[in-house]
């Protein structure tokens, strides 16, 4: 009988101790598969906000050119208006002189 008790605890030891393996195996899976996962998330997050920078970059550009663009379209109606004030202004000038004479 003191034989088959030992044979059970031993039995018992082995398979707790497979258990053990096992759930030691588990936990090490579980915590590759976490940082695996963590890692993709990261270089996800990273994807993303080189995607936003360069959207932004683009959205900067397409600003700065359109303010460009309605800049020189405000200093050519300034230089046509100043050719019409000179204009305005010199024959003023003519109708002046001319009145005078």
């Amino acid at each position: 009988m003191k034989q088959a008790e030992a044979d059970a605890d031993e039995i018992v030891a082995e398979a707790e101790s497979d258990r053990d393996e096992r759930v030691q195996a588990a936990r090490e899976e579980a915590d590759e598969i976490l940082a695996e996962a963590e890692a993709e998330a990261d270089k996800l997050e990273e994807d993303r906000l080189a995607a936003a920078r360069e959207e932004i970059d683009a959205e900067r550009e397409r600003i700065v050119e359109e303010g460009e663009q309605e800049r020189q379209a405000l200093i050519d109606r300034a230089r046509d208006r100043t050719d019409e004030a000179v204009e305005h202004a010199v024959e003023r000038f003519e109708e002046a002189v001319h009145a005078q004479t």
